[in-house]
């Protein structure tokens, strides 16, 4: 009986284990991507990529992790099952963060020290366009039918509309100093932009590209200037944002319909950029400073735990 019951929690354990998913976090310092099994948050595997990994996205088959190597001008491409570099793509300098597009076929690049986006088609490798825009790029975001992406340039504090077809730009939007991130709402009708050191976030008309409403962070206790909005995500019914806000080690809860800051949450310090989990139930947070990633449970809204990973730790990718 005892034998019975040891063979039925193994394999119970083992299906457990294989539905789990897997979180990848790029280690800014350490030039890894840690791998953490989402059942036990233990690593998995730490991944040896090129130097300064920021901007890390998946593909939509989840086969692949594409990993920007800042300090190599290169991504390199993770085999999502084997967790080896399968290989490593050049690019344009710098690249700080890249975005896939929607049918994953290409992906769009932010080159900071080039001032361009440029736009690569995964399989070969092939560049397709190079796209003038402001002074050091950062964030890349598509609309959710692929036709537009935007792109935020730090210097020039600007959100730029490109067609994705042409290849052109459509729209400059002026926001506040330093943008960093943009994504679109679930809905495609508005996309969000934040701004580190302006401490707002601009939500933007889709088809206007006017600013519709800044949302400004109060927080008790904490200076102004401390209150740095970057990472952008979007709860799985679309209801809310989450906005992390940099040294102020809070994340901010937006509700989307009204536009107004309902909650912050503690996590650790100067969290980047977040992933939910594939339920929509678990928000994971990077911490830049505490080298580690917060889980918030999304229903109740709480901080949960934290666990360590790599040094400066900027952003997750998940495979389901």
């Amino acid at each position: 009986m005892r034998r019975h019951l040891g063979l039925l929690l193994a394999f119970l354990l083992a299906s457990a284990s294989a539905d789990a998913a897997q979180l990848f976090v790029s280690n800014e310092k350490d030039n890894t991507v840690t791998v953490l099994d989402s059942e036990t948050m233990k690593p998995v595997k730490v991944i040896k990529v090129g130097q300064r990994p920021r901007g890390i996205r998946i593909t939509p088959d989840f086969k692949s992790v594409l990993v920007c190597a800042g300090d190599d001008d290169a991504i390199d491409v993770i085999d999502t099952d084997t967790y080896e570099v399968t290989r490593s793509i050049p690019t344009l300098a710098d690249p700080e963060y890249l975005e896939i597009e929607p049918d994953g076929k290409r992906m769009f690049i932010a080159n900071e020290d080039d001032a361009m986006i440029s736009v690569l088609d995964i399989a070969s490798g092939k560049v397709e366009a190079e796209i003038a825009v402001g002074i050091e790029p950062e964030g890349v975001a598509f609309s959710p039918d692929g036709k537009h992406a935007v792109a935020t340039s730090e210097s020039t504090s600007m959100a730029h509309v490109i067609d994705t077809t042409t290849f052109k730009l459509i729209a400059n939007v002026l926001v506040d100093t330093r943008p960093r991130a943009a994504l679109y709402e679930p809905g495609g009708k508005r996309f969000w932009v934040t701004s580190e050191v302006g401490g707002t976030l601009a939500v933007i008309d889709a088809a206007t590209y006017k600013i519709t409403k800044k949302v400004g962070f109060e927080i008790e206790g904490v200076r102004s200037e401390l209150i740095q909005p970057l990472g952008i995500r979007f709860s799985k019914d679309g209801k809310r944002g989450f906005v992390a806000l940099g040294r102020a080690n809070r994340i901010a809860i937006i509700d989307v319909e009204s536009l107004k800051v309902t909650n912050y949450i503690l996590v650790g310090q100067r969290p980047w950029h977040m992933e939910l989990s594939p339920d929509g139930q678990k928000l994971y947070v990077a911490n830049g400073l505490t080298n580690d990633i917060t889980i918030i449970d999304v229903p109740s809204l709480r901080a949960e735990r934290s666990v360590p990973v790599g040094r400066l730790p900027w952003g997750i990718a998940i495979k389901p």
